[in-house]
């Protein structure tokens, strides 16, 4: 259970670290999170600077990095740009790194195999490849995938390709971590041999996801689907828009740091917060009745 943390910030759009502390420490603690990935794309990676993204892994590793493992976003769509920012995330403490795709210049899938072993052979730490093609414009193909876990640093893929059969084939064809990125298609993924999930609704229901991945994993199926059915409103709700800005939203609802989002996101409207907690109420969210 992961959740893909959000970069908390300053009512002035400056970075909040003690804030950034204070709610790893609350995903860890109280809502039964393995680990966090920082700096990816709900932590607003596209538009924070190298020394903030520093900052910030120094600063979660600090709160939770004993207990937790701390996995720090590191792909751009320059790959010597990804590599710099691999090593600097070494220096900070960081336990793992993700690298997404590529995204805008849209590689050919040679560029792809050589874009991730670069980032691989930068430091000594784990590497998740992080496929996206929705917001990327370039699908990493099985073939592809395949040649690029060779390199034995390469040990897990994020799947919010929202492909079930290139799902199937790349967890057969590969050895690799396989771990849903898509919150919909956590239990689906689980049940075609995902080991976990990197989420955005776990910033808010975390230990419900772990207990249906652990039911999940014990043979419960049953009360898995009943998790993950009592689940879909909180899936749908936070989606409505972007993700991102309505689980900013909701933890701020909750007393939790949040702050606002970085243009050319926009905060969420007055009459996408009511929906919202409309949403949450319906999925049994803690601190949210209808």
């Amino acid at each position: 259970m992961l959740t893909a943390m959000i970069t908390p910030m300053q009512a002035d759009g400056s970075l909040d670290l003690v804030g950034a502390q204070r709610l790893a420490t609350h995903l860890v603690d109280n809502l039964a999170h393995d680990g966090l990935i920082i700096n990816g794309t709900t932590g607003e990676a596209s538009t924070t600077t190298d020394a903030e993204n520093l900052d910030l892994i120094r600063a979660v590793v600090e709160a939770v990095g004993d207990r937790a493992t701390v996995v720090a976003g590191v792909g751009t769509n320059d790959t010597a740009h990804s590599v710099e920012s691999a090593k600097g995330a070494l220096r900070v403490g960081a336990h793992a790194v993700m690298a997404v795709s590529p995204y805008y210049n849209r590689p050919p899938q040679e560029g792809l195999v050589a874009h991730f072993k670069a980032v691989a052979d930068a430091t000594d730490l784990p590497l998740i490849v992080y496929d996206i093609p929705k917001r990327t414009g370039v699908a990493i193909e099985t073939e592809t995938l395949v040649r690029i876990a060779e390199h034995p640093r390469v040990i897990a893929y994020k799947d919010a390709k929202g492909d079930l059969d290139a799902s199937q084939w790349g967890m057969a064809r590969t050895d690799l971590a396989w771990y849903s990125g898509d919150d919909i298609l956590n239990l689906p993924l689980l049940a075609l041999g995902a080991a976990g999930m990197i989420s955005v609704v776990g910033h808010l229901v975390g230990d419900r996801l772990k207990e249906m991945a652990s039911a999940y994993s014990v043979g419960q199926v049953e009360l898995a689907v009943e998790i993950n059915r009592s689940l879909l409103p909180v899936y749908t709700g936070v989606f409505r828009t972007q993700g991102l800005i309505l689980i900013k939203a909701a933890l701020a609802e909750l007393g939790l740091p949040a702050g606002p989002v970085r243009l050319p996101l926009v905060n969420a409207s007055q009459e996408q917060l009511a929906i919202l907690r409309a949403d949450l109420a319906a999925g049994k969210v803690s601190g949210f009745t209808a």
